[in-house]
């Protein structure tokens, strides 16, 4: 291994575990789960399979937090997925995994501010009818609160944690004071849905999605190098997050399955609103839309805080220009961060987003693959290298997430052969650099 030592470099050691906590949930709960609840109801339509979806998409974060509580802790440097698949299975791989989760989180930062604005625009008209604008303002507000140093960025997003799952939980109550469905008129007129029998391949899409909306676990990992005990905080923190999050996503879909008749879910938008209407009126619409706002808000400032992690850690290794390493006083990779904030401009003003959202799909997907692979890497690699976690059920939990993420992998392929193309061109691109790279490096040493 080239380095069994955090390299933090100018990186400073200021964040604990109410952080890391607040990163995960604050990542995960996000405008998701807004809209996620209908679309899930209306995919799958039976409520006792839909909780159940929710369930198993707890237990893969939880099998997932396994692996990565063990690779994370034992190497605890910044970067996040990048760093052990690079130390586990070489440049190559490291190379590619890192810069698919970089370009990744650029286009969500875009994707999110844009969100954001738009459900500002539905309270505020002059936001509406400028809503691109209103995204740029947005993300450069949330870019310069973190320029200002990780102090900034850290208060931002556990405060911000920890009033929407406050405001979130306000919901729940309020849907469960209600009668049961007493809230579906709110939707409209509703019209008993005709639902096709359930197959395999609607539970795995099901199952896919569900998978998306509780994207962000691992959050906690990009900043494992600025942890003042990451052997101890970054396992604690992704299991406790990964508990918070589940409990948090059942209590809410069993909340909305309650309030709304079942087809009245399956047809909702925003199920939430129509809950809070029928308890307050036309105001709830408001409420429901600065809670969305404020669940945009939280998730852009944890991947704001990400996204110049990964760059750094690419540098660190000679895989990126050097000045991605500069470090201001505050503890903020600033050209890093630049760096990531300046290519999101052009995809909110373009729309693109969109397309390299989905384009990364795939290949995060596989990313997600190869960082399991490297779990097995590095348990043959480095047998003696101390850890301070040890995944449970080893080798069987691992290879079992594995192979569901190799399932996850191939069931996005096949619905889009355009996007494992492009997979297989940019792994065709990394796997040469990479290897050019570690031989220039090996040569520098050698000198």
């Amino acid at each position: 291994m080239t380095n069994t030592t955090p390299q933090t470099g100018g990186l400073q050691r200021r964040l604990g575990l109410p952080f890391a906590i607040a990163v995960c949930v604050g990542t995960v709960v996000g405008t998701g789960i807004m809209r996620a609840p209908g679309e899930i109801a209306n995919l799958v339509p039976d409520p006792t399979i839909v909780m159940l979806l929710w369930l198993a998409g707890g237990i893969y974060v939880f099998l997932m937090c396994n692996v990565a509580a063990e690779i994370s802790s034992m190497i605890p440097r910044s970067g996040g997925h990048y760093v052990p698949v690079r130390e586990g299975l070489g440049d190559s791989m490291g190379l590619l995994v890192g810069w698919t989760f970089w370009i990744a989180f650029v286009a969500v930062n875009a994707a999110i501010s844009l969100a954001a604005a738009e459900f500002l625009g539905t309270i505020v008209p002059w936001i509406a009818a400028n809503v691109k604008v209103t995204a740029l303002a947005i993300m450069l507000t949330i870019t310069a609160l973190n320029w200002v140093g990780v102090e900034e960025g850290r208060w931002i997003q556990i405060a911000s944690t920890v009033l929407k799952v406050l405001l979130l939980l306000a919901v729940v109550g309020v849907a469960l004071a209600m009668p049961p469905g007493d809230a579906a008129s709110e939707v409209g007129k509703v019209v008993s849905v005709n639902a096709e029998p359930i197959g395999i391949l609607t539970v795995l899409v099901g199952l896919q999605f569900i998978i998306a909306v509780y994207d962000g676990w691992y959050t906690t990992i990009y900043f494992a190098g600025e942890d003042k005990e990451p052997g101890r905080n970054i396992p604690r923190s992704l299991f406790q997050a990964a508990v918070i999050v589940t409990l948090i996503y059942l209590v809410v879909n069993w909340a909305l399955i309650r309030a709304l008749d079942f087809d009245a879910l399956r047809v909702s938008t925003l199920p939430m609103a129509a809950v809070i209407e029928a308890a307050i009126g036309e105001r709830g619409g408001v409420f429901v839309a600065l809670l969305a706002t404020l669940m945009a808000l939280g998730t852009l400032n944890g991947c704001i805080m990400s996204t110049p992690r990964i760059l750094y850690g690419l540098a660190e290794d000679g895989l990126f220009l050097k000045s991605a390493l500069t470090v201001n006083r505050g503890g903020t990779p600033t050209i890093a961060l630049a760096a990531g904030t300046l290519l999101a401009i052009p995809l909110i003003f373009s729309g693109s987003y969109v397309f390299v959202f989905r384009l990364m799909g795939a290949l995060t997907l596989f990313g997600t693959c190869v960082y399991v692979l490297s779990y097995f890497a590095l348990r043959y690699r480095f047998p003696e290298l101390r850890r301070p976690f040890s995944a449970r059920g080893h080798p069987v939990l691992p290879a079992f997430i594995l192979l569901v993420n190799v399932a996850l992998v191939a069931g996005y392929v096949i619905a889009d052969p355009f996007s494992g193309l492009v997979m297989m061109g940019l792994i065709a691109i990394c796997l040469p650099i990479g290897l050019h790279l570690g031989h220039q490096r090996r040569q520098v040493a050698a000198q």
